[in-house]
């Protein structure tokens, strides 16, 4: 799921105030549209079984592509794509930015196939945190007080549920720095390429990987593709569509509205794989999880609270320049 960071398209100016509005309400529909989706993904994949997490992604990646070639060329924009490809810097950046989203999803779906789908929304509840940490240390940026709190009671957060779990939350840390640097990776290449060509790009990469790997699970019987009837297939087929749609809904999104509301809607997709966890896939939250999920919440309130801060006095800025 794409991070405010990762947001670089810019916004038009509509020229009236109702026109504003009628653009922020529809950003809005698309970003709850965007993140909605992204919330109901575990029930996509239980769906799936029982192909594994290893068939889901390769299809995932394999049917992207087709389906992502099929909006290239209705969008006549090949250019585009074709003009990424010949840049070795951007396509050297979106080969990365593709085995990072690569690890990011083979992650996500073996926690959803394996009852550990709250563990994964933890992921992206904290993806937030890093995002902030990866800021420090790599960018050499510098914290307000209430985010350096944000991130101290995320941290303590941590370490509750590492006692809970009795070991660090491996697939929660894996998500979020997977999808942090990925965030980060794709800042890199900015405006030089819209939401599809990079999406295409990037799963172009991982195509070859994606193709062997559904040779060798056919080879060893354990490929579900062909082999559960047509239903079965259009599903997995389907993973292309579920992939590149929310993408697009959330680029029509960020073109509309401005971070601190995209930066809030964020949270809409691990609230919802939260929920979808602990009532439809029936996951156990005992006491202790509850808390260490409170702490996590705590820091994000903490930091949503300096966000919509930041946005005002940001704002304020702006109206006085104008009118000095």
């Amino acid at each position: 799921m794409p991070t405010p960071e990762t947001a670089t398209t810019q916004q038009p100016a509509p020229a009236t105030r109702t026109g504003r509005r009628s653009e922020a309400a529809t950003g809005i529909l698309y970003g709850f549209g965007a993140y909605g989706l992204w919330g109901l993904l575990p029930i996509f994949f239980i769906v799936l079984a029982p192909a594994n997490s290893i068939e889901i992604v390769a299809n995932r990646v394999v049917w992207s592509v087709v389906f992502c070639a099929i909006i290239v060329t209705a969008a006549r924009g090949w250019g585009k794509v074709l003009r990424a490809v010949t840049s070795t810097k951007i396509l050297g950046t979106l080969a990365v930015a593709a085995v990072l989203i690569a690890v990011n999803w083979l992650t996500y779906v073996f926690a959803v196939t394996s009852d550990h789908a709250v563990e994964a929304s933890l992921g992206y509840f904290i993806n937030p945190l890093v995002a902030i940490l990866l800021g420090v240390f790599v960018l050499k940026e510098k914290l307000r007080p209430l985010q350096w709190l944000a991130v101290g009671v995320g941290f303590a957060a941590v370490v509750v549920l590492t006692i809970s779990y009795g070991q660090l939350p491996w697939i929660a840390l894996t998500l979020a720095f997977s999808f942090g640097l990925y965030g980060y990776v794709k800042n890199r290449v900015g405006g030089a390429v819209d939401a599809i060509t990079s999406l295409s790009i990037e799963t172009a990469v991982l195509t070859p990987v994606a193709i062997v790997a559904m040779v060798v699970l056919a080879a060893a019987g354990q490929a579900t593709l062909t082999g559960l009837g047509a239903g079965h297939f259009w599903l997995l087929a389907s993973a292309g569509i579920v992939t590149a749609v929310p993408l697009l809904l959330f680029g029509a999104a960020a073109r509309r509205l401005p971070l601190s509301t995209i930066g809030l809607l964020q949270y809409v997709a691990p609230l919802l794989q939260f929920i979808i966890a602990i009532t439809l896939l029936g996951e156990h939250m005992g006491p202790d999880r509850w808390i260490g999920f409170g702490i996590v919440w705590l820091a994000l309130v903490l930091l949503t609270l300096d966000m919509l801060r930041a946005h005002r006095q940001a704002a304020h800025l702006r109206r006085a320049a104008l009118a000095g």
